[in-house]
This record gives C-alpha cells, sequence and structure tokens, in this order.
C-alpha cells in the first residue's frame, strides 16, 4: 500500500502542474487559478510522498545508492531547467534545488545517519523530527515557528546556503524544498518504517488494492522526471491548434 499512496501523490503532483502549464502554455487565466487553489492543499501530498520515502529508506538494502541516483535526476533537471530552457527561449522554470535535489541529500543522509537511527527509539525519534519540522516550518522565509523568532539577516546574504534553506531574496527556484525543515519529515518517515520491516503495520497496509497506483508508485522517479515535458510537450501540440 506504500507503493500506491506514493503512486497516488505523485499522479495528485503531476494534475497540479497540469495546471500550471494551462497558463504557461496555452495562456488561460484559469490555470493559474486552479493552481494556486490547489496549492492549499499541496503541502498534504509533499507530506505523504516524503514521509513514505523515508519509511522506505529503512526498507532499503542501499539508501545512499538510491540517493546518489536520485540527486543525479535533480541534477538533470537543473541542467534542462535552468541552462538548456532558457537557450531555447523558455525562462521561468530554472529548478535550483527542488524535490528530487532535497530527496535525494535526504536519502544519503539517513543512509549514513542508519547505524544511528536503528539505535534510538522510533516513537521518540519520530516525535522529536516531528517538533524539529514544525520549528524549522518557513525558515526561507526568514524565521522559526511559524514567524515567531525571526533569525538574523546575515543568513540570508547568499544564495550558496539555499540547499539548506538561507538564500537571498532575489533567489528563485520554480520547485523548492530545502533541507530544512524536509530533512525532518523525511527522518520522520525512516523511524516510523520500523515497525514496516517488522511487519507490524496493519494488515491492510501490506495488500494491493490498485495495480495502476502500485505501478505509478514503484516507478516514481522515472514518472516525475517525464511528466513535464510530456504535459508540456501536449499542450504545446495543442496550442498549435488553437491559437
Amino acid at each position: 500500500m506504500l507503493d500506491e499512496i506514493r503512486g497516488f501523490a505523485i499522479l495528485c503532483m503531476i494534475v497540479h502542474h497540469a495546471f500550471l502549464d494551462v497558463g504557461d502554455v496555452l495562456g488561460l487565466n484559469w490555470g493559474y487559478k486552479v493552481f494556486d487553489a490547489l496549492c492549499l492543499v499541496q503541502p498534504i501530498f509533499w507530506a505523504a510522498f516524503i514521509i513514505i520515502s523515508g519509511i522506505c529508506s529503512r526498507l532499503s538494502r542501499n539508501t545512499v545508492k538510491r540517493g546518489i541516483i536520485v540527486a543525479v535526476c535533480g541534477g538533470v533537471i537543473t541542467l534542462v531547467t535552468a541552462v538548456i530552457m532558457p537557450l531555447m527561449g523558455f525562462e521561468g522554470a530554472e529548478i535550483y534545488f527542488g524535490i528530487l535535489h532535497c530527496l535525494g541529500l535526504c536519502m544519503i543522509i539517513t543512509g549514513l545517519l542508519m547505524p544511528l537511527i536503528k539505535k534510538i527509539n522510533y516513537k521518540a525519534g519520530a516525535a522529536v523530527c516531528a517538533v524539529l519540522f514544525f520549528i524549522f516550518y518557513g525558515i526561507d522565509g526568514g524565521s522559526l515557528l511559524f514567524g515567531l523568532v525571526k533569525l538574523p539577516e546575515a543568513l540570508y546574504s547568499s544564495n550558496i546556503t539555499a540547499p539548506i534553506g538561507f538564500h537571498t531574496q532575489s533567489f528563485y527556484s520554480a520547485d523548492y524544498f530545502p533541507l530544512l525543515p524536509w530533512i525532518f519529515m523525511f527522518i520522520f518517515g525512516a523511524f516510523i518504517g520500523k515497525p514496516a520491516t517488522e511487519e507490524k503495520l496493519p494488515e491492510a497496509m501490506y495488500k494491493r488494492h490498485s495495480k495502476l497506483l502500485c505501478t505509478v508508485g514503484k516507478n516514481s522517479l522515472w514518472i516525475y522526471l517525464a511528466h513535464q515535458p510530456v504535459i508540456y510537450g501536449i499542450f504545446f501540440i495543442i496550442s498549435l491548434f488553437i491559437y
């Protein structure tokens, strides 16, 4: 069922991005409106995807290797969106540290820390990670605890630290997932993955309910890499007939 949830989360992300392309490629303003409206629920799918990735890191035999592959894929996305696409006249879609960059580094870090993670009580570890996530949420906006604690402006004087969550006001990434706070959500998943390794999850979690979602979930990396070029291409062809 973990693959099914991950597959559902990926499909929701694809639908969300499709509405953005409706605005960008077809020039239809309602696409932007639907995209903005869905932004309200988008964090739910982010959380589901990242937590499940964390759980799977507990089940994986080589999380570090998987992390390197995902991070390299993130680098390819940066190359395409920040170098190749601007040369073709497509600007504004640059991704410098998106979900794949973040997941890749989270996998590498978690994989290296796994011996320590396994020694910690999983309930206590998960609780601490949850608290740290909420403390650091919004750090890229210059504060902690949802704006209650302001951080020194000096921390935001360079974009070199953007992968962590500190960047200048001029920094822009169409898809941006800094390590802080998302790594805490990923490691939260690694902690709660302990019952999964012992097959102590509810019985329903071990049953397959949808072959489609299961397939999408198992191939989520490649589907995520391909979805935007495919959707963009489809809408571009449609635009040729409309305009």
